[in-house]
């Protein structure tokens, strides 16, 4: 199993940034995706999950109307648009996925919200 993000980077206070995490070694089709984020000196925190064939998705209060996440099955690619960011939003954004016996993670992409 494999999860790689990108689109990470600098960006100042109000723009926008859509990282993508591309999935490899799994059905990716059949499986609930999310999209962790951790900042400096804090624990992790969930930013949003999709359900498997993307009919729904959820989010954390901090990140509703702002972010969207979406996925592809056919591209085995999960997204997080990213709107409207905020200093607060500097963090490393993780995605990640619930296998049946294990959890997998990648290796992150860093985003930095600064002027």
């Amino acid at each position: 199993v494999q999860l790689v993000e990108s689109g990470g980077g600098l960006v100042q206070p109000g723009g926008s940034l859509r990282l993508s995490c591309a999935a490899s070694g799994f059905t990716f089709s059949s499986y609930i995706m999310s999209w962790y984020r951790q900042a400096p000196g804090k624990g992790r925190e969930l930013v949003a999950f999709i359900a498997s064939g993307g009919e729904r998705s959820n989010y954390a209060d901090s990140m509703k109307g702002r972010f969207t996440i979406s996925r592809d099955n056919a591209k085995n690619t999960v997204y997080l648009q990213m709107n409207s960011l905020k200093p607060e939003d500097t963090a490393m954004y993780y995605c990640k996925v619930d296998l049946k016996l294990r959890t997998y993670w990648g290796q992150g992409t860093q985003v930095t919200v600064s002027s």
